[in-house]
């Protein structure tokens, strides 16, 4: 399927040569193949550049409404391939409009380039007003404590050196969104001749490295001893190698395995070794295993010390840690996102997956456990209520695992409600806890499906909260064709919010009942179908009856595949699944909107 463009008017060569067009020739040397936008005049000579000088093609634009869904696509983009695309975002303003997807991408560990632009740095060159206001002195500082690296080159010659180590920052790992910011002078000075452009290869990430070779013994020696080894499976890539090298390593070892629902699929959870369903906390299970383990292998697990911390509840732990991350190297003073402190018996500075592909070949395999059955999830409630819980069982009939990405689930779900079987079954939450991602997200990650030819489905299961903050995403869909089903998942309130709320009135002995007041999108309920309509995708709902779930989701999945944008609004009964992640209703509220 191709996707649209906005075809210019060619434009005859006359022999001049500008700034921006050398930024441009750069772009397109590093195959950055897609730039999300919202127009801007503090680079407007890089647009024109984009358009009359490469003709809109390699990269192309794909015009944005909000900032925040410029990064939201580029993130959800590099969360499916691995890839990196860009993002431009004009002047402080746009920047600013930016930071909550920027925060996102960073503790979501991906690569997005970001352009920013500053007016003329040279005061005597701005125009009045508009200029001024839209100059900054540090304007990377606003994102400087989440990203990996900033700059603001002062000639054509070092904004090509910036864009190529800015490349080769964001994709070593632990890798992380960059931001360089390019005067709207230099981008409009006429040049002689145009900047010559190395080879980007010659520039490129470096591979991952493997661990030392005396903690891979250490590490074995440790593993060799262990009765109860358990498996706390992190931030993994989605190789299809890398997802067997570790199913291989787990069943060497006879290692239990944990994963949850922060991050993508990493691990099958239908395995016997798997333990509990995964969630944003451990589930009792999972914690069960964690107190009686004896050996800890961490493969890059986010908030590593936390897990203990829930586990043990206050106890010190007495197993054997083998901590395998990178992490260490992006932990700074602003953000807390690197988690609590774990202990490390053995740490392994280095990839998850360079350290499976080390240990398999060398760690003794045990004889085969017996592993408990597994107990099913009770069926949905036999009412006419739609549920999370009926969802997912119509979302089982109306497709199988492998014909769908899920690329995000709601707060409330229960990750026993679906078996992840594949890298690809689904894609992980949006790093950061803020609302808005999820519909930029699923834009991105379709259009990452689409570029490798992918038969999946992109299939984003979202709060209405997170809908509605980031809904112009699917604007950019459709006038790009770029075919994605978006269910929101519609308890017309800020819903978790209510359940602190909830809390807080108990504890202070005050009334439960007022904790929906600010927390309510009702009177008037806002028709998210009618939203979708108005972008030009296929709008269906809201779907207030079970019964009505199976047709709108066969309807919604058949217009994906024929290349439309589809947005469900299924009005789900607010409340969370008893077994949510091992937390109850009101503990499944964490900090987050």
């Amino acid at each position: 399927m191709t996707l649209r463009r906005e075809e210019p008017v060619p434009a005859a060569s006359n022999g001049q040569h500008w700034g921006s067009d050398s930024i441009a020739n750069c772009l397109r040397a590093m195959r950055v193949p897609w730039l999300a936008l919202n127009p801007g005049a503090s680079y407007r000579g890089l647009h024109d550049s984009l358009v009359n000088h490469l003709g809109n093609e390699a990269p192309q634009m794909l015009l944005c409404l909000h900032e925040e869904v410029d990064v939201a696509i580029a993130h959800g983009y590099a969360k499916a391939c691995g890839r990196m695309m860009g993002a431009v975002l004009h002047s402080n303003v746009g920047l600013m409009h930016a930071t909550m997807a920027v925060f996102n991408a960073w503790c979501d560990r991906v690569p997005v380039l970001m352009l920013g632009a500053t007016g003329p740095w040279d005061a005597a060159r701005r125009r009045p007003w508009i200029d001024w206001i839209h100059t900054a002195s540090d304007q990377g500082a606003l994102v400087r404590d989440y990203t990996k690296w900033d700059n603001q080159p002062g000639s054509i010659p070092a904004a090509i050196e910036a864009l190529l180590r800015g490349s080769q920052i964001a994709q070593t790992a632990p890798r992380g969104p960059v931001y360089i910011n390019l005067d709207a002078a230099l981008q409009e000075a006429q040049l002689d001749v145009p900047v010559s452009i190395p080879d980007p290869i010659r520039y490129a990430a470096p591979g991952a490295p493997p661990p030392a070779p005396a903690d891979v013994e250490r590490a074995v020696v440790l593993l060799a001893a262990a009765e109860r080894p358990v498996i706390l499976l992190g931030r993994v890539s989605r190789s299809d190698h890398d997802w067997a090298s570790r199913v291989a390593l787990a069943e060497a070892l006879q290692a239990e395995v944990i994963t949850d629902l922060k991050n993508a699929a990493g691990f099958p959870t239908a395995h016997p070794q798997h333990v509990g369903p995964p969630g944003a906390f451990l589930s009792p299970e999972a914690s069960a295993a964690l107190r009686g383990a004896d050996v800890v292998l961490m493969l890059d697990w986010v908030d590593p010390g936390g897990a203990f911390k829930q586990a043990l509840q206050g106890a010190l732990c007495s197993a054997k840690v083998i901590n395998v991350s990178l992490d260490m190297h992006l932990h700074r003073g602003w953000s807390m996102d690197g988690g609590s402190l774990p202990p490390a018996d053995v740490f392994m500075l280095c990839e998850p997956d360079a350290a499976v592909a080390a240990l398999l070949p060398v760690c003794r395999r045990r004889p085969p456990r017996q592993w408990p059955v597994r107990v099913p999830l009770a069926p949905p409630a036999d009412d006419d209520q739609v549920s999370l819980r009926q969802l997912a069982a119509v979302l089982h009939q109306v497709a199988r695992p492998e014909e769908l990405c899920i690329v995000r689930l709601p707060l409330g779900w229960n990750g026993g409600y679906r078996d992840f079987i594949s890298p690809m079954d689904y894609l992980g939450a949006d790093g950061g806890g803020g609302l808005g991602a999820g519909p930029g997200n699923a834009v991105g990650v379709a259009l990452a499906l689409r570029d490798d030819q992918s038969s999946r489905v992109p299939v984003a299961l979202l709060g209405d909260g997170d809908f509605l903050m980031g809904s112009t995403a699917v604007w950019t869909a459709v006038r790009y064709g770029i075919p994605v089903l978006i269910v929101v998942c519609n308890n017309h309130s800020f819903f978790n919010d209510e359940l602190h709320q909830e809390r807080v009135a108990r504890e202070r002995s005050r009334p439960v009942e007022n904790r929906w007041i600010g927390q309510r999108m009702t009177e008037p309920e806002i028709d998210l179908a009618k939203m979708a309509e108005s972008m030009g995708a296929l709008g269906i709902g809201p779907v207030r009856r079970a019964q009505d779930l199976l047709p709108a989701l066969r309807d919604g999945l058949a217009a994906v595949r024929a290349g439309r944008v589809c947005v469900i609004d299924a009005s789900v009964v607010p409340g969370y699944d008893s077994n949510m992640s091992g937390q109850n209703s009101t503990q499944a509220a964490i900090h987050k909107r």
